[in-house]
């Protein structure tokens, strides 16, 4: 089969080979990858994160086809599509026996502390495996384990209330349209901080400009502020971000794209009583529940690259004329 893989980090490293087609295991499913995500984390993968095993395939968010199944598997079949559940994890840890898989003890992110879905086949527990609705696109079933999952976890971990503000900070990334979604879904008034106006046409009740950011939200909310915050793009937009959350607000991170250092007034944090959350992934629960929440979701499609321009996708990540999300069409 083929797949994108690299013995050693840099992008130039990153090389399109054939390889052995895997078998899977008594507990395993063989998936036939159709498409898969293209996210920061896989740059990071390829060019500076500590990853295994060596030689390495990245690629964390895929959806696919089962090709065939281990002896041992009762629930997934032959011919289902589905989605891959992107966290590795042990199932007997404290925290996976307590529905917290998201940060198991001894587990890690699919892609990195195991090989990815860039590749024509992947093998994977079957605890992983998902069948998808038939009515759902691709372009949604390989957007549903990151860029989906995340804001959906984070958001509930923030205990959104009807009619709340929101302000999502990276409205137009991966993750911030879909927060944008997902927030306007939970009955809030979301305020998308973006240049982007079609953020409008996925639930955004206002689009503000990030220089305009604080200005704009203090004159939306009547000067009360926002009650939750939402930031997935890390340093750059943090001060800014962290003035904007009002008295017994929430604000929540799940993103260091722009770097991962910042400086906390903590008489600002405590005067005001805000909750500062940090948040990673999601359940499988979860994963379900946005399945079925994600019924007339959209995905803001850019570019889709096929699997022997793996390279190219990585590096339009940080594209300028970058808009919307871009794939890998495996199959």
């Amino acid at each position: 089969m083929k797949a994108l893989i690299f013995d050693k980090s840099g992008l130039e490293n990153l090389k399109l080979k054939e390889i052995d087609k895997p078998e899977p295991g008594p507990h395993e499913a063989l998936i036939r990858v159709k498409m898969a995500g293209v996210n920061p984390i896989d740059y990071r993968v390829v060019t500076s994160m500590k990853v295994t095993p060596m030689p390495h395939i990245p690629g964390a968010e895929i959806s696919g086809i089962v090709e065939e199944v281990g002896e041992r598997v009762t629930r997934t079949k032959p011919g289902e599509r589905i989605v891959v559940y992107g966290k590795i994890f042990d199932e007997t840890c404290d925290l996976c026996l307590s529905g917290k898989e998201t940060i198991c003890r001894n587990g890690g992110i699919l892609g990195v502390v195991t090989n990815g879905g860039f590749a024509e086949y992947v093998s994977l527990p079957e605890k992983n495996v998902f069948r998808i609705p038939d009515w759902m696109s691709w372009e949604i079933a390989a957007s549903v384990p990151v860029a989906a999952l995340t804001p959906y976890h984070a958001l509930r971990e923030a205990g959104l209330r009807l009619g709340e503000f929101v302000v999502v900070v990276g409205a137009s990334g991966n993750t911030g349209t879909f927060a944008v979604q997902f927030a306007k879904k939970a009955g809030a008034k979301v305020i998308a901080v973006s240049r982007k106006e079609w953020l409008k046409d996925f639930g955004a009740d206002y689009v503000v400009r990030p220089e305009e950011m604080v200005e704009k939200v203090g004159e939306i909310t009547g000067g009360n502020m926002a009650d939750v915050v939402v930031n997935s793009i890390g340093v750059e937009m943090w001060e800014k971000s962290f003035s904007v959350v009002g008295p017994g607000g929430r604000y929540v991170t799940f993103g260091a794209l722009t770097g991962g250092e910042v400086k906390l007034n903590l008489s600002s944090f405590y005067n005001k009583h805000i909750k500062l959350l940090g948040t990673t992934g999601g359940s499988r629960e979860e994963l379900l529940e946005v399945m079925e929440v994600c019924k007339d979701c959209k995905v803001k499609l850019w570019k889709v690259f096929g699997l022997e321009e793996g390279r190219k996708a990585l590096e339009s990540l940080s594209a300028r004329d970058r808009d919307g999300r871009i794939f890998i069409k495996v199959s």
